[in-house]
């Protein structure tokens, strides 16, 4: 099994997002995606989330990062 090279910046932006809070919707979290610039394979995984609020172990498990 490879690593997945986006995983670092995946999990660095959950860290930020969820910083103090404990959902989140799929909106918001791409909003914050583009603002950081992310790479466009990472905002196309966001993308592809279902609308809704996600807990930050939910956004890791469906978009490939590490929960804490």
């Amino acid at each position: 099994m490879t690593d997945d090279p986006l995983r670092p910046a995946l999990d660095d932006l959950l860290d930020d997002l969820y910083a103090g809070q404990e959902r989140l919707t799929q909106g918001e979290i791409h909003r914050r995606a583009v603002a950081a610039e992310l790479p466009a394979e990472l905002l196309t995984r966001i993308n592809a989330m279902p609308e809704g609020e996600y807990a930050d172990d939910e956004a890791a498990d469906l978009l490939g990062g590490t929960s804490p």
